[in-house]
């Protein structure tokens, strides 16, 4: 543990008695006294606060930054609108994924989070490519903090003026005790919420801000998983990595008409032809919401059959505790990826019932 990296909030964590944990080179709360359950259920029902301190923050400047970045992403970067934020992902030359990542249009720079087990490639990467054309400059004095639930507008409204006017994905700056904060209206809950950057030394007050209202409480990593997993989102190293296209992976979404076949600025992205290929033609395997039989939870790494031929495996699996039962995503050949479809997954040996279902496996509740 003394090798490990520790975010600002490192003391405010101790201190609110939490259980620290080894995740991405930091010191991270896994949860605190309430529990995983009950910190889970009470970011539904009210707002939570996250350190997500760990992640990697970029500023990207120069007269042609977006053009640039495009070059590296497979999404519509010149045509996001300042104060706005786009979801989008790093690939490489086999159209595999390396990053998935958030771009926001900050209007004189780009300003990207990444992921806290890539940042440093991920830092190098934009380096490599970008650095002739603009500067790339991680941002190393900034604490990130996630507010989340259905009471975070008000609890960050009563703090930053502004904050409830805004929609989801937008970014705006506002301000705290003379703090300039740096605000998305986004996260990782399927929730309404907030990601917040602040410089460093300013956070572990804002947090106590945050913690004084009898709606917010401290929540850690544990509830942070359970919640993105009903609200079907990815985690990378998981649900996505570099053997995985981001067609694969249901992410076609996330690719607008400008870098599609036909579009103002078609391909130029690394690993474009087959991106390009499997958004016409269809991927051969498909990442899915499961629903297991029974109480029991089935995790990552378990394989799963139709008949005695496997055909794909778990990615991510857990207790929803919203839902009262387990919920699991993972990749299935195409040809068994409609929705009602019944397979099996092998658990400690034996074979058990799984249906394919729709993902998010809970109605997210994002302001737009």
């Amino acid at each position: 543990m003394d090798t490990l990296n520790r975010t600002p909030l490192y003391d405010l964590h101790v201190s609110l008695g939490a259980k620290m944990v080894p995740f991405a080179g930091y010191e991270m709360p896994v949860q605190y006294r309430a529990g995983v359950m009950k910190e889970h259920l009470w970011t539904r029902a009210h707002a939570g606060l996250f350190d997500v301190s760990h992640m990697g923050q970029v500023r990207i400047t120069g007269p042609n930054a977006a053009l640039a970045l495009e070059s590296l992403v497979p999404v519509d970067v010149a045509g996001l609108a300042e104060g706005r934020q786009r979801y989008a992902m790093f690939t490489n030359d086999a159209g595999g994924i390396l990053d998935d990542l958030m771009i926001a249009n900050r209007g004189d720079h780009l300003f990207l989070v990444v992921n806290a087990a890539c940042k440093a490639d991920d830092i190098a990467h934009l380096d490599k490519h970008l650095s002739n054309a603009c500067t790339v400059a991680p941002i190393t004095d900034r604490a990130l903090i996630a507010l989340q639930g259905p009471k975070a507008e008000a609890a960050l409204e009563s703090l930053a003026p502004g904050a409830a006017q805004m929609r989801f994905m937008d970014v705006a700056t506002l301000i705290w005790d003379g703090v300039e904060m740096w605000v998305s209206r986004s996260g990782y809950t399927g929730e309404d919420g907030y990601e917040i950057s602040l410089p460093e030394e300013n956070a572990e007050g804002f947090a106590r801000a945050l913690l004084e209202q009898e709606n917010v409480v401290p929540i850690g990593l544990g509830a942070r998983d359970s919640l993105r997993l009903e609200a079907g989102l990815c985690l990378y190293g998981s649900d996505i990595d570099t053997t995985t296209s981001p067609i694969e992976a249901s992410l076609h979404w996330a690719i607008q008409k400008a870098r599609r076949t036909g579009g103002a600025r078609e391909g130029g992205f690394p690993g474009a032809d087959r991106i390009l290929r499997e958004l016409g033609e269809g991927a051969s395997r498909k990442r899915v919401g499961l629903l297991p039989e029974g109480r029991a939870p089935m995790r990552a790494g378990t394989p799963l059959f139709d008949g005695a031929t496997q055909i794909g495996e778990i990615t991510s699996g857990g207790f929803g505790p919203s839902l009262e039962r387990p919920v699991s995503m993972g990749y299935v050949l195409t040809i068994l990826s409609e929705t009602g479809t019944t397979l099996e997954a092998e658990v400690r040996g034996k074979r058990m019932p799984v249906t394919v279902a729709d993902m998010p496996f809970r109605t997210s509740t994002y302001k737009r």
